[in-house]
């Protein structure tokens, strides 16, 4: 049985002229990818929300092995739009940071994390990602 924990609401005028959270705590001004328009874009909103969520998700993974996950840990997401066979696609790119965390370890728990985060899952077989230990 699901349950479900929570439920984000938006919504967006103008095709990517704006969006506003139901609850008024996101009001985002969206420009177009590379615009010099004032605006975010909803790749840069996708990388923060997956970057998020999958820092989490390597919390959760350490946390299986009795480990923690430092302090100074981060994630640099890239979102790529691109134009493929008269289509646009995303890929992405999860970038680790995972200071004091030997290589081979850090990288065992991305792999861990991609398989525990919504948003991975939610991509998965859909876009390329590729998983780096920087």
């Amino acid at each position: 049985m699901s349950t479900v924990i929570y439920t984000g609401k938006t919504s967006t005028t103008g095709g990517r002229d704006g969006t506003r959270s139901s609850d008024g705590r996101l009001d985002v001004t969206l420009s177009p990818p590379g615009s010099s328009g004032v605006g975010t874009n909803p790749e840069q909103l996708f990388a923060a929300g997956w970057s998020a969520c999958f820092l989490g998700a390597i919390g959760r993974a350490a946390a299986e092995r009795q480990l923690r996950v430092p302090a100074d840990a981060a994630i640099d997401a890239e979102i790529d739009l691109v134009w493929n066979d008269g289509g646009y696609v995303l890929q992405a790119r999860l970038n680790a940071k995972l200071p004091g965390i030997e290589m081979d370890l850090a990288r065992s728990l991305l792999e861990r994390a991609h398989q525990l985060c919504p948003y991975s899952k939610a991509t998965r077989g859909n876009i390329a990602v590729e998983l780096n230990v920087a």
